[in-house]
């Protein structure tokens, strides 16, 4: 009988090798588990140092990017859904008591609120509603550059504050990523791409102070100007709004143009 263990130990060998060359799911006692880094961009192998540099650099070098999400500044809460690109962005911006749409094509900048975001102004009524031009000698233009300006935005956002760290891949989307933490997760937390470029994905704020998600990476996307009858040019100086204090807290620390809304 034991002239036959080795056959049979071949043969049991051949049946399970084929038996995991056919299943396309990683199978315990099948040779230990997939590679985690099959398929990905490699990122993942870096120290979490790196791996916030590559996607710093990645964003700095991006054509475009679709920003949605909240942020906490000045004791307000704004929830974001821009689209941004190196000469301008649009989108909408809500805080608790105003909602408005910015638009920015170059230099002249729009903003679109209904007549009470204008104040109690006898011409609010005739912005309301309407693409109001911004002059730059205006406060307002300060004010609300920021959320249209792309690098100016996410070299407020993307910031970590903290010892860096790796945690488990996961998922952002359909997108696999690598989340990179600093202190623990209390500095912040980065969840960055595993395939293609390693863009920054979503962006978890310390200390609660918002969420951000981002995507649509070097898409391109038109920026037109308003319709003449819906745009209205007021002069010089708008009306005070109601309440614009907060929205930029200050100017950003990497870029002489416009203010950083999330700078707090």
């Amino acid at each position: 009988m034991t002239a036959y263990f080795p056959a049979a130990r071949l043969r049991r060998a051949a049946f399970i090798g084929a038996l995991c060359a056919g299943l396309t799911v990683t199978v315990t006692g099948c040779g230990g588990g997939e590679d985690p880094d099959k398929g990905t961009n490699g990122v993942g192998k870096l120290p979490a140092d790196q791996i916030e540099a590559k996607a710093k650099a990645a964003a700095a070098a991006a054509s475009s990017v679709h920003l949605s999400g909240s942020v906490v500044t000045g004791g307000k809460t704004f929830t974001l859904d821009m689209r941004l690109k190196g000469d301008g962005g649009s989108g909408e911006v809500k805080s608790q008591q105003d909602t408005f749409q910015v638009l920015r094509i170059g230099e002249q900048l729009y903003l679109k609120a209904n007549a009470a975001f204008w104040g109690k102004s006898d011409s609010a009524g005739k912005l309301g509603d309407k693409f109001v031009k911004v002059p730059q000698s205006d406060p307002t233009y300060k004010q609300f550059r920021g959320f249209t300006d792309m690098h100016v935005l996410l070299d407020g956002l993307l910031g970590l504050d903290g010892k860096l760290t790796k945690a488990a891949y996961g998922k952002v989307g359909h997108g696999r990523v690598v989340p990179v933490l600093a202190g623990g997760g209390k500095g912040g937390r980065l969840s960055v791409s595993l395939e293609g470029t390693p863009y920054p994905l979503l962006m978890e704020r310390a200390g609660g102070a918002g969420r951000v998600q981002l995507g649509d990476w070097g898409q391109n996307f038109p920026l037109n100007a308003p319709a003449e009858d819906q745009t209205v040019d007021y002069g010089a100086q708008l009306p005070t709004t109601k309440d614009t204090s907060g929205a930029t807290p200050g100017p950003s620390k990497s870029s002489g143009q416009g203010s950083d809304p999330t700078d707090g």
